[in-house]
């Protein structure tokens, strides 16, 4: 358990990141590369969350 909420917060770290990253460019392109990875590192984090919670109940 301990691995998946590590996983868990290093996920949301660097979307937090990258969302920062994103707000910080002024390049359009580089704006929208930084937004999709920040949106993808959340789904990530979704994911390990429910694998985590699907786990904890068998």
């Amino acid at each position: 358990m301990k691995d998946y909420q590590a996983s868990i917060e290093k996920l949301r770290k660097d979307a937090a990141e990258a969302a920062l990253i994103r707000d910080l460019a002024t390049d359009r392109t580089k704006r929208e590369m930084f937004n999709r990875l920040h949106e993808h590192l959340n789904r990530l984090a979704d994911e390990v969350e429910r694998a985590m919670k699907a786990s904890a109940t068998k």
